[in-house]
């Protein structure tokens, strides 16, 4: 099921939540809407859920226009961040209630919620009451219950933002192999720039009530469209053009600002007549990957990663002086903060 917006627009008093906002999402794909608060992804899964309406522009699903349609008639399944389960039921009756509100043959209920059961990795537990599960087992319950109905929609509105890392963790491993499982069309809200890239097949990177840039999660880190989403996805330095990092590298840039990712930073011994000098500020030992943080002899701090064998390979300590250059950097029109 395909999913359209085309120049919609929502505002709530003098707030604009969405600014002529247009997308298409293709059927099958998991997509992240990416932002800031306030950006207004929320405001987008609300109307593509049929929970607000636009005050301008349509909604489409399967190239039918649903803008004035009722959540019921639009047959999607909505997941919240705090899960929404009905405390006073079991888990096997909060999995059923959709379709026990439909009516559906007894029989068919019984096989579909012991179906979802074994799906989301909670069979045995049919019994038990939300508050004898763990967070992420009740996370689990809420999206069993979105898909009993079997929706051709499924929306997750940040479903892991109340869960601690561990669990948040392995819970986006658990979405990407469902999703690959029943391949519905899903959309998850989130603000949480790793949750996106690791889980979703296309990120809509999201500012001020506009869409900023759409593409996979490669492409939008390797070529960001604007300052913003370089800023946003991703560590980054944000240097002035007149940098001493920048001289002798042939990088002239017309723009007062320019972007250079961590691992850009390509950091040596010895000079190379490429190079600058720096001075080892800090090393923050992350484990998988060490942080360097240099300062330059103009007064310019910049954050290098590195990986442990290179580490190794430099034998670096804290004020030594070493030499540095870009090994790519960005520069854009304008920019603005998050």
């Amino acid at each position: 099921m395909g999913i359209v917006a085309q120049d919609v627009s929502k505002q709530f008093g003098s707030f604009k939540a969405l600014d002529q906002v247009n997308l298409e999402i293709k059927t099958g794909s998991l997509v992240a809407l990416l932002g800031p608060s306030g950006s207004g992804k929320s405001t987008l899964l609300r109307l593509i859920a049929g929970l607000e309406r636009p005050d301008t522009g349509r909604i489409f699903l399967t190239g039918r226009d649903a803008t004035y349609q009722s959540v019921q008639e639009r047959n999607i399944g909505f997941v919240f961040q705090h899960y929404a389960l009905f405390k006073h039921l079991t888990v096997r009756k909060n999995i059923a209630f959709g379709l026990e509100i439909r009516k559906t043959d007894p029989k068919r209920i019984r096989n579909r919620v012991e179906e979802l059961l074994e799906l989301v990795q909670l069979k045995g537990l049919g019994d038990r009451y939300p508050s004898q599960l763990s967070g992420g087992q009740r996370q689990r319950v809420a999206l069993a219950r979105a898909l009993a109905v079997e929706p051709k929609v499924l929306l997750l509105d940040e479903p892991f933002g109340a869960l601690d890392a561990k669990v948040r963790k392995d819970l986006r491993a658990w979405l990407r192999r469902l999703h690959d499982e029943v391949h519905v069309t899903t959309v998850f809200v989130t603000h949480d720039q790793e949750e996106a890239m690791e889980v979703a097949d296309e990120l809509v990177v999201m500012s001020n009530g506009k869409v900023e840039q759409v593409g996979t999660p490669a492409e939008i880190y390797d070529n960001p469209a604007s300052a913003f989403v370089m800023s946003f996805i991703g560590p980054v330095n944000v240097l002035p053009s007149t940098s001493n990092i920048f001289q002798g590298n042939g990088f002239d840039s017309p723009h007062p600002e320019v972007f250079l990712r961590p691992q850009d930073v390509v950091i040596e011994v010895q000079p190379n007549g490429t190079t600058v000098p720096a001075r080892v500020s800090r090393l923050i030992h992350l484990g998988w990957e060490i942080q360097a943080e240099l300062t330059l002899d103009d007064g310019q701090v910049v954050n290098a990663h590195l990986t442990r064998d290179r580490y190794d390979e430099l034998k670096l300590e804290p004020n030594q002086r070493v030499y540095v250059k870009p090994k790519g950097a960005k520069a854009f029109p304008l920019y603005y903060s998050i």
